[in-house]
């Protein structure tokens, strides 16, 4: 890893962590939609980072959210099945001619539709592991399902917004 590269995910990682735990706690739908804008810096990195270190990186950021918001490990749970299925998904999600390593997961270089049903699959598992691990039952399995399914649209539409809004490169013909 060059300097560059570690210093751009360092900041990547204090901005999302930090708007996480400063705002983001209190922008909730109906108490039902909850965004978790902290897994974007996990969702953004680099596709050739290597399994132990982007499951390293997820447990430490989970576990950063988790000291804050007093959650136990839920958020550090949910954060390392999000970086252990990422790379499955990524094969899932192979483009016909292949990844470059230094390629990221965003839109401008992976495209829209790649883009989407890479968050909308990983968000939407990290997001069923939070609530279900926050739940530990299956006694309010529609309301947790609701809450699953409200914050994943909501997550995935500020990741979207984000990409917009600060990431920036060449459109991707994908």
């Amino acid at each position: 890893m060059n300097r560059k590269f570690g210093f751009i995910n360092i900041v990547q990682f204090v901005l999302f962590v930090s708007f996480q735990i400063l705002f983001m706690d209190s922008l909730i739908l109906y108490s039902t939609a909850f965004c978790f804008i902290y897994v974007g810096f996990l969702l953004f990195l680099p596709l050739g980072i290597s399994r132990v270190w982007i499951l390293l990186l997820g447990f430490i950021t989970g576990f950063t959210v988790d000291v804050f918001y007093d959650t136990m490990g839920i958020h550090a749970a949910a954060s390392v099945l999000l970086t252990y299925l990422r790379p499955h998904i990524l094969n899932l999600l192979t483009p016909r001619d292949g990844y470059d390593t230094s390629d990221t997961a965003t839109i401008y270089a992976m495209g829209w539709r790649w883009f989407l049903a890479y968050a909308v699959i990983l968000i939407l598992m990290h997001h069923a592991a939070v609530f279900f691990l926050e739940v530990i039952s299956f006694r309010d399995v529609w309301y947790t399902l609701l809450k699953i399914v409200t914050s994943t649209i909501y997550t995935c539409l500020v990741m979207v917004i984000i990409q917009l809004l600060f990431f920036s490169g060449k459109r991707a013909n994908r």
